[in-house]
């Protein structure tokens, strides 16, 4: 008899959480409406088999009236059953999809004091928001090279800046880089930058300074001194990068339009139409 007792505490505790979960569904199907009016009728047969197990529970209690245990685990599996196919067929709500980018529209890019790697006049511009710590920058920027070699005197590239907020190398290497373009290195320590995660360890620009040649004093100095003048540079890049609509590192614009181009075949099938245009 205790065991028969104890089980029936059991399923009263089992009944109470039955009941929330239904009181939960009843509070989503009225907070949404219509979208889930469908769930009405299930959730009324579920309440009602709710009711007639507490019923046939209540029966425990008295002898001539007992049901089988048996009988009332099956009927809680069932309501159980019928609440886990309300939430598996519920309609889920439909994510708003960003709208497609239009390709074709034209940016207006003003170099302003950004580096320019090529032909300062050349009629193509391609400007790349970059990051020295963006891996994706390092793997793309071999392409660029290939674009300037094949195109020495009609392609030039402008470099932004767009420093990632997870990337703490991110900033000082930008710094590093525009320090370095007082000694016409940019492009070299740019290369270097990439190529080392954008590390600005004393080691390291040490090491950027002697392969390329530059005068270390000079660059230290230039990076240090100047470091307001970086910052509000690379600040007024962002600004721009918001105004056109940049999300990510690397972005590449060609002549004002964004482009997906991200290897030298690519970049020539829409080069090439604008030079014979």
């Amino acid at each position: 008899m205790e065991n028969k007792n104890n089980l029936i505490v059991v399923l009263l505790v089992i009944l109470i959480g039955i009941a929330s979960g239904v009181g939960l569904l009843i509070g989503i199907n009225n907070a949404v409406g219509v979208a889930l009016s469908p769930l009405n009728a299930k959730l009324a047969e579920i309440e009602r088999a709710q009711k007639s197990l507490e019923n046939k529970l209540n029966a425990q209690g008295n002898a001539n009236n007992s049901v089988p245990l048996a009988d009332i685990q099956k009927e809680l599996g069932q309501i159980q059953e019928k609440i886990s196919a309300i939430g598996a067929n519920a309609p889920q709500p439909q994510r708003p999809q960003p709208p497609a980018e239009d390709m074709n529209k034209v940016y207006t890019i003003d170099p302003g004091t950004s580096p320019i790697l090529g032909k300062k006049d050349a009629r193509v511009t391609i400007v790349e928001f970059a990051d020295f710590q963006c891996p994706f920058c390092q793997r793309f920027f071999p392409p660029i090279k290939d674009v300037l070699a094949a195109y020495p005197d009609k392609v030039r590239v402008i470099i932004k800046n767009f420093p990632l907020s997870f990337h703490p190398n991110a900033r000082p290497a930008a710094k590093l880089a525009l320090a370095a373009n007082e000694q016409g290195k940019y492009q070299g320590m740019m290369e270097s930058l990439l190529t080392n995660s954008g590390d600005v360890s004393d080691a390291k620009i040490k090491e950027y300074a002697k392969n390329l040649g530059l005068d270390y004093n000079k660059l230290m100095a230039d990076y240090k001194n100047k470091d307001a003048q970086w910052e509000k540079q690379i600040q007024d890049d962002e600004k721009l990068a918001q105004s056109v609509d940049v999300m990510g590192t690397p972005t590449f614009y060609l002549n004002g339009r964004k482009t997906n181009a991200r290897d030298i075949s690519s970049f020539k099938s829409q080069i090439d139409p604008i030079l014979k245009g």
